[in-house]
């Protein structure tokens, strides 16, 4: 059986610590590989080598490190049908969606393209007699990325994009679960002219985490996961001296407003719960219909939408709607919470805990749910699911409805649905969750801004991607000049008696 290793200053390399995780075909439930995981030591000495690389790129100028990044745009769409085939193999979703996946991350590295212009400083003419001040950004040096399985495309590449185009080495941790597309794009990278050991790629587990944790040459650790995890990688990476920014869970609500044009709500809401299995930070979990009778529309729009679902491999065709999700643990994490919020007292409107898809018993599949007469105090409201569970949260007003989500310890994304220019207007302005959405279910921003979440969803001041991911990964030194200065009186073309 085939088992992956690291990538070490522009190559493949076996791991050295012994210890290895399986990788699982989500749709089979079999093992169809394995990784190494990396001791510390694997881990410090590829730090040690980045270290020793980043000098020279960080020296070069930022224009030749953009043509890096415009090198990498062309192979990302060269290679993406091929990225997208590995992405589904090892984590399940679809072609489409793991095509979106590579794209989204693409859309960052064009952006990074412009890495000249990010790394602008600042000057001011004669700030004194004869003085003149200019500040410029540096990179840190050495930086690491955490990144969690759903992604395994997108998200490193939100990080390696612009750590690497402000001039800095990167050590990329990726999951464990779905490690090859996160080593395929260190190929693409070294082929785009990335220096050999700038971006090293290290796989591994908790032990690999906390090496990067503790290691003094490492200057900056992002990371992306559930917010426990969040939590103590932020906590311990500020302990240790560096920057942080950590993203954790999500419960993101959408409000339907009577005013809705309700078959758009529905289409939003179907797209934005079931997509990739629910397994997304932005993924819609929570409905909030305003009203007995929008509640009641929504519902009847909604059941047969979900009824209709395609649930199968991606190797099943293109109008496969979502596959399995990536772990049998997962799996029985979401059929245990369904069955809390069925014991707790929501109407369970669609029921698919006994799904099973012919040839794929032993698949990691679970099909469509649709929870009504949710409350606030249900396990299955509280708790991130990470699975294709929706549920509906009745509210007899726009105050009640807005209250849910303010008052919900996760302030990621949310989402409003209405005709009204005022009402949207306040819910953007009162809202206190970092990235919202009108008349959009899934309001992830684009390259050029920035990706972040509030509360318990974000620990860190500087988010993803966007004018944030640069000022994240650099530093500012301020200059102070003075140069004497005086009348000059042209030349001489005699001897100068001595004084």
């Amino acid at each position: 059986m085939k088992t992956l290793g690291h990538w070490i200053n522009g190559q493949l390399v076996d791991g050295s610590s012994g210890r290895t995780a399986d990788i699982y075909n989500p749709a089979t439930g079999e093992v169809q590989a394995k990784v190494a995981l990396a001791s510390q030591a694997e881990l410090d000495d590829a730090v040690a080598k980045a270290a020793e690389a980043q000098k020279a790129w960080g020296a070069t100028n930022p224009q030749k490190r953009g043509r890096v990044m415009m090198a990498l745009v062309g192979l990302l769409n060269r290679d993406m049908d091929k990225l997208a085939e590995a992405l589904s193999r090892e984590h399940g979703k679809t072609i489409p969606d793991a095509k979106g996946d590579v794209q989204r991350g693409l859309e960052v590295i064009e952006y990074c393209i412009g890495a000249a212009q990010m790394m602008k400083g600042e000057f001011t003419d004669s700030a004194g007699p004869g003085i003149d001040m200019y500040s410029m950004r540096q990179p840190l040096g050495v930086v690491a990325s955490i990144t969690p399985f759903n992604f395994p495309a997108m998200i490193p590449l939100w990080g390696m994009g612009p750590a690497l185009a402000a001039g800095n080495a990167m050590i990329l941790k990726p999951s464990e679960r779905d490690p090859s597309v996160p080593l395929m794009l260190a190929e693409l990278c070294k082929e785009a002219g990335l220096p050999d050991g700038v971006l090293q790629v290290v796989n591994g587990d908790k032990d690999a985490v906390d090496a990067i944790l503790d290691n003094e040459t490492v200057q900056a650790v992002a990371f992306v996961g559930s917010t426990p995890i969040a939590h103590y990688i932020y906590s311990r990476a500020t302990a240790n001296g560096k920057r942080a920014q950590c993203f954790g869970g999500a419960k993101n609500h959408m409000i339907v407003m009577p005013d809705a044009d309700m078959e758009q709500a529905a289409d939003a809401l179907v797209g934005a719960g079931f997509g990739a299995a629910g397994e997304r930070c932005m993924a819609i979990s929570v409905a909030v219909p305003v009203g007995n009778e929008t509640a009641d529309r929504l519902r009847d729009a909604l059941v047969p939408r979900i009824e209709k679902l395609k649930v199968a491999p991606y190797t099943a065709g293109d109008d496969v709607d979502y596959g399995p999700v990536v772990t049998a643990a997962a799996k029985e994490n979401i059929l245990r919470l369904i069955n809390s919020g069925v014991e707790q007292g929501a109407d369970l409107v669609v029921d698919n805990r006994n799904f099973s898809l012919q040839g794929y018993e032993d698949g990691f599949f679970v099909g469509p749910h649709l929870f009504d007469n949710v409350t606030t105090d249900m396990d299955i409201y509280k708790t991130e699911i990470f699975g294709p569970v929706l549920s509906m949260v009745r509210a007899q007003s726009y105050e009640e409805a807005i209250g849910h989500a303010m008052n919900h310890e996760y302030g990621n994304g949310t989402a409003i649905f209405t005709r009204d220019g005022d009402t949207a207007r306040d819910f953007a302005n009162r809202i206190n969750i970092g990235m919202v959405g009108i008349n959009v279910p899934i309001p992830v921003p684009l390259a050029y801004h920035t990706f972040g979440g509030w509360k318990k969803s974000g620990f860190g001041d500087l988010n993803q991607h966007g004018p944030d991911a640069f000022k994240f990964y650099t530093r500012t030194k301020t200059v102070t000049s003075r140069w004497p200065s005086g009348i000059r009186e042209g030349g001489e073309f005699n001897f100068k008696a001595m004084d």
